[in-house]
């Protein structure tokens, strides 16, 4: 007995190339990119340990807990690594990055989160990548909460590494990911002798034979649903329209935020413009028991819980008002308040953000 989702065609190189070209596009990018076969650590790990290796020296800016892994990628790979860490409820400024290219003047790779779905924070890339445009690094960018959510620009903001994912705003799986590379990186790549080969991790192999060989002949099997999910998301925001697709992240930040202060409840990051459009973080005592509680309450609610903080996730479908109303009443049911006065100032702050 066949099944839709089972028996399928093989997926031709044909068509993967059209996949690729459909990120590109969403990207707004010229680089060659490649399409990994697994979750967005993988093409992250493989930009690392083909661009670092022992004598070179790695800026890691910190500013949540990715970017603590990167760093132990980083001095693995036998790079001196620099941390530029601040705290997780703010974002890095351009003039920080700044200063510690002008102090380490070595440095000759960046590597940066833009928006941080775990602790609800974003990164001005666009003012950061002009300062590592000046200074010459390689700058890597994992993009996988921000592509979709807002603007995002690897060419005009000189990021050579731009890596997403698709199970954030974009509404996809998260068994595929991508990573835009530019000539400066593949160079970087091609002159590192510890850049993986022969490896999952290898991009280079991905270059050699998929790019360059013309992109006729796949090298391995891809993983056929991941990559129709992918496709189908392309396709989604492109029927959508990607201005569209970010206005309604942007609403769903802004009518969270403005329901959960309606509630008295104070935002993790404290700067709206610091604030990420995927996920919007909450100091709340007893974080734990009130997040369960609200599960309970509501168990379709995208919400969670980390020490004394919650996060309510609005991202990909979740970027509604129905889904914000949903999370925020959730909440109120925990901690046994009036739900009205928060739905009432979110409404108002999605018709004011979207329209």
């Amino acid at each position: 007995m066949t099944h839709p989702l089972l028996d399928l065609p093989p997926l031709t190189a044909e068509r993967f190339a059209s996949i690729e070209r459909g990120v590109a596009d969403l990207l707004s990018t010229r680089q060659e990119v490649v399409i990994t076969q697994g979750e967005a650590l993988l093409p992250l790990e493989g930009c690392i340990r083909s661009g670092a290796r022992p004598g070179s020296t790695a800026l890691n800016v910190v500013t949540g807990p990715y970017g603590t892994t990167f760093g132990n990628w980083l001095r693995d790979c036998g790079a001196e690594v620099v941390d530029l860490a601040v705290p997780f409820d703010t974002a890095v400024t351009a003039g920080q990055v700044a200063r510690a290219l002008a102090e380490h003047p070595r440095i000759d790779f960046v590597s940066l989160v833009h928006a941080e779905a775990a602790t609800g924070n974003t990164n001005p890339v666009a003012e950061i990548g002009e300062a590592v445009r000046a200074h010459g690094a390689l700058f890597m960018l994992d993009a996988v909460a921000s592509v979709g959510a807002e603007p995002l620009l690897p060419d005009a903001w000189g990021v050579d590494l731009c890596v997403i994912g698709a199970q954030k705003a974009m509404g996809g799986p998260a068994g595929v990911s991508a990573v835009s590379v530019s000539d400066r990186a593949w160079a970087r790549f091609a002159e590192n002798p510890a850049a993986p080969r022969r490896s999952y991790l290898s991009l280079l192999d991905w270059k050699e034979r998929w790019i360059d060989a013309g992109r006729t002949a796949l090298p391995h099997a891809p993983a056929q649903l991941e990559m129709l999910a992918l496709e189908a998301c392309l396709e989604r925001i492109s029927t959508e329209g990607l201005p569209m697709v970010m206005a309604r992240h942007s609403a769903a930040a802004a009518a969270t935020r403005a329901g959960a202060q309606a509630m008295g409840l104070a935002p993790f990051v404290t700067r709206p413009e610091e604030a990420a459009p995927v996920a919007t973080t909450l100091r709340v005592p007893q974080a734990p028991l009130v997040a369960s509680k609200a599960l309970a309450a509501a168990p379709a609610a995208p919400v969670s819980a980390a020490g004394e903080m919650i996060r309510v996730n609005h991202y990909g479908q979740a970027a509604s008002l129905e889904a914000v109303l949903t999370s925020l009443t959730a909440l109120a049911t925990a901690l046994g308040t009036d739900p009205a006065d928060a739905a009432a100032a979110a409404e108002a702050a999605w018709s004011e953000t979207l329209y």
